[in-house]
């Protein structure tokens, strides 16, 4: 059934914000209504983890206006509301903890620093049910291969049972079979209403679940509207970019957005 975004979750407009002396967002403008997924897409350096980062209160903007559920981000306060998965490094994954410390770590908010009561223990376990990780709940962080070490910093953000999911480059590094679990994970969260915002390198398995693309370059937006695969061969020319999906052989499509 085709979901009806409403009102907005994520409003940016006019999103300026430098690292360093180097501009990073020139003017971006961005909302992410509920309900919707939508992917933020462009090549290395134009903009899309700052942008993320810019709304989870990370990278200050120094221009521009942000609401988050309908308040503005510098009186914003129900962080419990927002799950965000980072971009995975590899050296967080020789984090000496076990894979329930660190999925319990996403309840925080929520538990207000208290001792863990059992909604939050099943939170926790459910979160790793979703990612197929609830056997390795008592195993060290440190022992995982690099898909599964992703898969526990999505359920991390899942066991705050976010109403707003964002998710950094989640498929980089990651093997097909974890991206098959991962994307499963995304749809039944889709599924029970979660808005989502991701940032891709490409579309991959999470295609048939984004909503809208909105495509960065250089900082600026440069295309806000379907996926590139539905948008035409012609309406973003610049740059070949490979359908996922295609065999070796495959002719690039031209989309005007990935390197």
């Amino acid at each position: 059934m085709e979901r009806q975004p409403t009102e907005p979750v994520v409003s940016l407009r006019g999103g300026t914000a430098s690292l360093g002396s180097r501009p990073v967002l020139r003017g971006v403008d961005l909302t992410v209504r509920r309900g919707e997924v939508v992917a933020l897409l462009g090549a290395n350096g134009s903009g899309k983890s700052t942008a993320v980062r810019a709304v989870v209160g990370q990278v200050p903007l120094s221009a521009g206006e942000l609401e988050l559920f309908g308040t503005p981000h510098r009186s914003f306060k129900e962080w419990a509301r927002i799950g965000y998965v980072p971009q995975r490094t590899t050296a967080a994954s020789g984090v000496p903890a076990t894979v329930r410390e660190v999925v319990s770590a996403g309840r925080l908010a929520r538990t207000k620093l208290g001792w863990p009561r059992r909604a939050d223990r099943e939170a926790v376990v459910r979160a790793l049910e979703l990612v197929g990780m609830a056997d390795r709940i008592k195993d060290p962080v440190a022992a995982l291969s690099g898909g599964q070490h992703q898969r526990v910093l999505i359920a991390r953000a899942l066991a705050a049972e976010p109403e707003l999911l964002i998710m950094d480059e989640p498929m980089a590094g990651v093997d097909l079979a974890n991206q098959a679990v991962l994307a499963d994970a995304v749809r039944e969260q889709v599924a029970a209403g979660t808005t989502v915002l991701l940032v891709l390198h490409e579309l991959g398995p999470l295609e048939p679940l984004i909503d809208r693309a909105v495509v960065l370059r250089d900082g600026c937006v440069v295309h806000d509207g379907p996926p590139p695969e539905a948008v035409g061969q012609h309406a973003l020319p610049g740059h070949d970019h490979v359908h996922p999906h295609a065999g070796p052989a495959a002719e690039p499509i031209r989309t005007g957005l990935l390197t």
